[in-house]
């Protein structure tokens, strides 16, 4: 039996794992869960005001509707956002930032990209580049999205 994937696989999944434990820490520093964090970046970078439908931050974070309205739950208990109705559908609601929770999301978010800068300095530009180039491409072919995959043949 051929085992050679366990040389990338193993490696991707410790790698993730210490990844997530890394990027994890940042956002405990700021009371915050991966989740919470990815809420109040995508309000975030919604711009002022600071607001969308949870419908839209499901969408944005990839999650389902029932797991985002528990993180907004968690946040509006928090002081971090505030829930009303949506001006232009009375049965739709808007989830805000409030100023405490831009204040921060803007701390957390700058610690955040340092973290992650620090991480990537294991590598040079041109490594980081080619292992963005990789990963983009291996992605694209496991959704399906992407050019020719040359391991289709493989084995045929």
């Amino acid at each position: 039996m051929d085992v050679s994937p366990q040389a990338v696989i193993g490696r991707l999944h410790r790698l993730a794992a210490r990844l997530t434990a890394e990027l994890t820490l940042v956002y405990q520093r700021y009371g915050l869960g991966e989740g919470e964090f990815d809420v109040l970046a995508a309000l975030r970078r919604a711009g002022a005001p600071y607001e969308r439908a949870p419908g839209e931050l499901a969408a944005h974070t990839m999650v389902t509707t029932g797991a985002m309205t528990k993180r907004i739950d968690r946040l509006e208990r928090a002081g971090l956002v505030t829930r009303r109705p949506a001006a232009d559908d009375r049965r739709g609601r808007v989830v805000a930032l409030t100023e405490a929770g831009r204040r921060l999301i803007d701390e957390a978010f700058t610690a955040h990209m340092r973290n992650e800068h620090r991480l990537l300095a294991h590598l040079s530009p041109e490594e980081a580049g080619a292992l963005q180039g990789l990963l983009t491409v291996w992605q694209q072919r496991l959704d399906g999205t992407g050019g020719a995959d040359p391991g289709a043949t493989r084995g045929a």
